[in-house]
């Protein structure tokens, strides 16, 4: 294959990786989107076996292909058989996974180069290394609490700041001793305090502003690819680095904003919160509690219901049973919106990927700010495995970790409805008041069943 040729090929799948980022912003299009990136992922990596080396024969292709055997054999079951409600963990997992793979690569190139690389080649080194390894370990902890195998809440501990201040400056100082000095020796230093980093700058992160780290640590492990691709001198992989920094950086601005606080204070805002005492008392105020037919009544009489999913409806796996009771109520004449808040769920795009495989039209998806204004004129809000993303404590309680998020004004309604399992709190451990307000109705049991059963009530009248 000539340069050219290789050159012309490269420039189509970079086209694919931008065609891939315009369909993924659209739930309609994002099924699009996935598989013209998917085509132009297989495509840059197929060109490779063809070009490489400056046309020079590939080497060591029998460890290459075990390789890519190997990551087809875990990946492929990993990916079909993942539920729903594990996609956010997944998702870290091959975030980090690509981090680290980037600075392995960047510190076998540079082995490799040894005196020969330029000052460039060793600045790019180092911060694909610097990266890569926090990207890698900090997504680590990001599966870890997505997956409860440790804590949600915050991890802080005495001098925290400072300890993380300090891992920073050896970090950074590591990095110029490899830059200035060279060899193995200074570069391990700086890998093994990065990925320290990358633990310590997730430890402080609550469970509910994980999915705003996952998203950073995405920027980051984009970055990687990107310096990376200077090192080995491939323009593709400096195109779709690029492409995933930026996008990456873009997503977690706006989800920051979504969750109404700055980055900063997402990252190490539980250095400065007040603490919230906790007696570990059980709340006994009394609730009202209904059955599914009490609820098929008030949504039968009802005009307008919003339905707000959340995480616990992917754990009942009851996206299908909502869909066919939106359906129902459709056909009684009740009109029927699903209310999106933008990090529902543990994931940005959570509910509408989850939605979208029960085939709920996308024009009954109603983000944040439209649905907002239209509370006060709606009958019924029916709340499925959702907490945080409409806790009046987000407004009403300074120091509590999601004060300042906006949230869904569902108590503007005229009855809420929620669907929950229990009395626990959601993600974030923080007490719903709403589920105490006299017009709050709670129905106790699994949502998928719940909803079965109200479909089965409303069809009876």
């Amino acid at each position: 294959m000539s340069r050219n040729l290789y050159d012309l090929i490269g420039l189509a799948a970079g086209i694919c990786f931008i065609l891939a980022l315009k369909g993924l912003s659209s739930p309609k299009s994002a099924r699009r989107g996935n598989l013209i990136g998917a085509i132009g992922a297989t495509v840059a990596t197929i060109i490779v076996f063809f070009y490489a080396n400056g046309g020079k024969a590939l080497n060591h292709l029998p460890l290459i292909l075990t390789a890519i055997g190997f990551g087809v054999i875990v990946g492929v079951p990993a990916a079909r058989k993942v539920q729903m409600t594990q996609m956010p963990q997944l998702v870290a997992l091959f975030n980090g996974v690509g981090g680290g793979a980037a600075a392995l690569v960047a510190i076998v190139e540079y082995l490799k180069l040894g005196d020969g690389a330029t000052t460039a080649e060793v600045v790019a080194t180092v911060f694909t290394v610097i990266v890569g390894c926090v990207s890698f370990s900090g997504s680590v902890i990001t599966f870890l609490k997505l997956q409860e195998l440790m804590t949600t809440r915050p991890v802080i501990f005495p001098l925290g700041r400072q300890v993380i201040a300090l891992t920073l400056i050896g970090v950074l100082a590591s990095g110029g001793w490899v830059i200035t000095s060279g060899g193995s020796t200074p570069l391990l230093v700086n890998g093994l305090l990065s990925l320290l980093f990358g633990i310590l700058f997730v430890l402080p992160v609550g469970g509910a502003d994980v999915p705003i780290v996952i998203s950073l640590l995405n920027a980051f492990t984009g970055l990687t690819v990107a310096a990376s691709g200077y090192v080995l001198q491939t323009t593709l992989l400096i195109v779709a680095g690029t492409l995933v920094g930026a996008s990456g950086t873009i997503l977690t601005r706006l989800m920051a904003e979504a969750m109404g606080r700055s980055l900063f204070g997402t990252l190490f805002g539980a250095f400065t919160a007040k603490a919230q005492a906790s007696s570990g008392a059980v709340d006994t105020r009394p609730v009202k509690s209904g059955s599914p037919d009490d609820v098929a009544i008030l949504l039968n009489y009802a005009q307008r219901v919003v339905i707000v999913p959340g995480f616990g409806l992917a754990v009942a796996q009851a996206q299908h049973t909502v869909r066919e009771l939106a359906d129902l109520l459709a056909s009684k004449g009740v009109e029927v919106a699903y209310g999106i808040h933008p990090v529902a769920g543990r994931m940005p795009g959570h509910m509408n990927v989850l939605l979208a495989e029960a085939n709920v039209p996308y024009e009954q998806l109603v983000e944040m700010e439209e649905i907002n204004p239209t509370f006060p004129q709606t009958d019924v809000v029916l709340v499925v495995g959702a907490n945080d993303v409409v806790n009046p404590a987000a407004k009403t309680t300074p120091g509590c970790p999601i004060y300042g998020m906006p949230i869904l004004d569902v108590g503007q309604a005229g009855n809420v409805i929620f669907l929950k399992r229990s009395m626990r709190p959601g993600f974030a451990g923080i007490e719903n008041e709403l589920l105490y307000d006299a017009k709050t109705t709670l129905l106790f049991g699994d949502a998928k069943d719940s909803l079965t059963k109200v479909v089965s009530a409303l069809k009876a009248l």
